[in-house]
């Protein structure tokens, strides 16, 4: 089956699967309820519309620069408690990837894929890395990113998005039939207005840097 490919880039980026109240994780490569969410975006679903076309889709990340987990260490003062009765002040955590660089890879159904590829190019809404805020910077879309290859050949061919070669060994993250790899709570199961995510299993895999595509002195898919 084909593969659409996508540049996962930018100053910051979250992907979160354990957030609860003032904690809010991420994941260290994109998420399958957070890629899906950017494509809804891209193709001006609203939150209430049906995402199980694009559940269907196959998944996986090849992580081409993992970047350097940080905090953003937040306090809000005089903030009304859930009673009513007084007011206090919360703190929060929130953890992102700064300067992170993903390849991530869609398979499955060729018109759907295709649609995705072109409402990649002019985006319906704005697009963001896993949290509003945190735009891609270069944008997703990649002009050759509609492959004949199926995910995981996709993912190992494609040239690397940095212009200079890799210092280590890639890792794979690829969607894999259940009981193998590990489990991760991100597969949609309803409209994302719902927040209802099950489970799926992901197989991690080593690419060896030195078969890694390399475009020297150019951005891949530039």
């Amino acid at each position: 089956m084909p593969t659409l490919l996508l540049r996962l880039q930018g100053p910051m980026q979250s992907w979160g699967t354990r957030s609860r109240f003032d904690h809010r994780d991420t994941w260290p490569y994109p998420t399958k309820s957070g890629v899906l969410g950017l494509l809804a975006a891209a193709l001006g679903r609203d939150r209430e519309e049906d995402v199980s076309d694009l559940a269907r889709l196959r998944m996986g990340v090849r992580v081409d620069r993992k970047g350097v987990l940080k905090v953003d260490y937040q306090t809000a003062q005089e903030v009304l408690t859930a009673d009513l009765r007084g007011r206090g002040n919360v703190q929060s955590w929130r953890y992102y990837l700064s300067d992170a660089a993903f390849l991530v890879g869609l398979e499955g159904e060729r018109s759907l894929l295709e649609e995705a590829h072109r409402a990649l190019l002019n985006p319906r809404y704005a697009l963001y890395l896993g949290r509003k805020g945190y735009a891609p910077s270069p944008p997703p879309y990649l002009e050759d990113g509609l492959r004949e290859e199926g995910l995981e050949a996709a993912l190992r061919s494609y040239p690397y998005l940095l212009p200079k070669e890799p210092k280590e060994d890639l890792l794979l993250a690829l969607e894999a039939p259940p009981g193998e790899g590990r489990l991760v709570y991100d597969q949609p199961l309803a409209p994302f207005a719902r927040r209802r995510f099950g489970a799926r299993y992901v197989r991690e895999e080593v690419l060896p840097k030195g078969e890694v595509k390399v475009r020297v002195g150019e951005q891949a898919g530039a």
